[in-house]
């Protein structure tokens, strides 16, 4: 009787676990399950992750290239933006140069107004000499046409490369002179001319080689400074020698003809400031360079036989 309940209670065991044991089955192919629904979602998420990871590799070499196109249009605009800079400045240059140059232009017409006013003067004491007033009218105009140009021509190709305290052109009556200082012309106290003074002289002799029917006087001046040395006497001499020098490179150096060449000294005299100050003495060492119209020319300007019908 023992055995048989300790038979049974043993039955009793190995069913339960027989209906345990398949409960787990159960259990893991439901598991099992889950797992491969998980893992078929995984690998559908993992696909589109790298989809999308492409996309922003993608995304990623775009914007780079949009840098670069940016960046290069950022340099065109700073290229473009100094080109219209410059564009601006050489448009200022060049209002500026037509400023000047009308300045120039009334400036030579003030200039000339003396001459006028002289001839005026003339003409209004032989207002009753109809013919010979129509002379000096004919005279005066072409004068002033001759020496206006010429004044022009000469500020303008000698403005460049010179200071203004160093040359001067002015226009006095029938004639056009040429102011220059000593120091851009001469080697300190001496007549032998520094290169300096061939780049003005050159410039002068085109203008003179233009117009023929011009002379040309070249006159020296001093201080009051005494100078003398084994070479020259005293300033008298001294002018007359840098006046020389300037007419001999003149013919040499830029073939003018040398009849149409005069050298004259002033020495000390004629000064244009005080020579009680260094300025002063420093403005009346100069050379002066005039040109004029030949006499024999002027004068046939005032013959009656060349008066226009």
């Amino acid at each position: 009787m023992k055995n048989f309940i300790n038979y049974s209670i043993l039955l009793l065991i190995v069913s339960g676990l027989f209906s345990s044991c398949g409960a787990h089955k159960k259990q893991i192919a439901a598991m099992q399950a889950d797992l491969d629904a998980s893992n078929v979602t995984l690998d559908k998420y993992g696909k589109t992750i790298n989809d999308y990871t492409t996309r922003l590799s993608a995304c990623d070499q775009e914007t780079e290239r949009l840098k670069g196109l940016l960046n290069s249009a950022k340099g065109n605009l700073d290229l473009r933006e100094e080109q219209i800079q410059d564009l601006k400045d050489q448009i200022q240059d060049i209002r500026g140069q037509r400023d000047k140059q009308v300045e120039q232009v009334g400036d030579l017409t003030v200039l000339s107004q003396s001459a006028s006013e002289n001839i005026k003067e003339t003409l209004s004491q032989l207002e009753n000499k109809d013919e010979y007033i129509q002379i000096l009218q004919n005279a005066k105009s072409k004068a002033d046409s001759v020496n206006l140009a010429l004044a022009v021509n000469l500020q303008s190709v000698l403005v460049d490369g010179i200071r203004d305290q160093d040359i001067e052109v002015k226009v006095d009556k029938t004639v056009v002179f040429v102011n220059l200082s000593d120091k851009m012309l001469y080697q300190s106290g001496s007549s032998t001319l520094t290169p300096r003074a061939g780049e003005v002289l050159s410039k002068i002799a085109q203008i003179i080689q233009s117009r023929p029917g011009l002379e040309v006087m070249v006159e020296g001046y001093t201080d009051n400074v005494p100078m003398r040395s084994s070479c020259i006497s005293d300033n008298w001499d001294l002018s007359v020698k840098r006046s020389t020098s300037v007419v001999r490179a003149l013919q040499n150096n830029y073939g003018i003809d040398p009849n149409r060449l005069i050298a004259a000294g002033r020495g000390e005299y004629n000064a244009l400031a005080s020579n009680a100050t260094a300025e002063g003495r420093s403005t009346n060492r100069r050379t002066r360079i005039i040109i004029l119209p030949k006499l024999d020319e002027f004068y046939d300007l005032l013959n009656p036989n060349n008066v226009p019908d």
